[in-house]
């Protein structure tokens, strides 16, 4: 079975995180936190930020490795490391994605997560249940 390995950014602002509606392909129309795969010799954090300048048009800043889920789908195993970010400069504009939305964490259940990105809210609740 195939391995895809991506790394996904969580950005951050204000107590909310910016999710990104699949625009195209085999899983248009769910909802992720935005990335890609790693190209090679590119470790997690430079491909979350080259991603998000090629898919969203800023530059993030990385702040840590929140955790990695791993999801089985039917022709590959997806290992994704999501990464907390914050915009550092630019603003997020939709290219890959048709629709955007920042979501707080009460409202983080009211899309359509893919799978995988299920794993990573737990992530995103695990990180940020401490704070006010």
């Amino acid at each position: 079975m195939k391995t895809i390995r991506v790394s996904a950014a969580v950005i951050h602002d204000h107590g909310m995180v910016y999710a990104t509606r699949r625009g195209r392909g085999e899983f248009k129309g769910g909802w992720e936190f935005p990335g890609g795969k790693r190209e090679e010799g590119e470790d997690g954090e430079q491909t979350v930020v080259r991603e998000i300048r090629e898919e969203l048009g800023a530059l993030v800043e990385v702040e840590r490795l929140l955790g990695t889920v791993e999801w089985q789908y039917p022709a590959f195993l997806l290992v994704m490391d999501c990464y907390l970010c914050h915009v550092k400069d630019g603003s997020l504009t939709l290219g890959e994605h048709d629709e955007a939305r920042w979501l707080s964490l009460e409202d983080i259940d009211s899309v359509g997560w893919l799978p995988a990105d299920v794993l990573a809210v737990d992530l995103v609740r695990k990180h940020f249940a401490w704070k006010p």
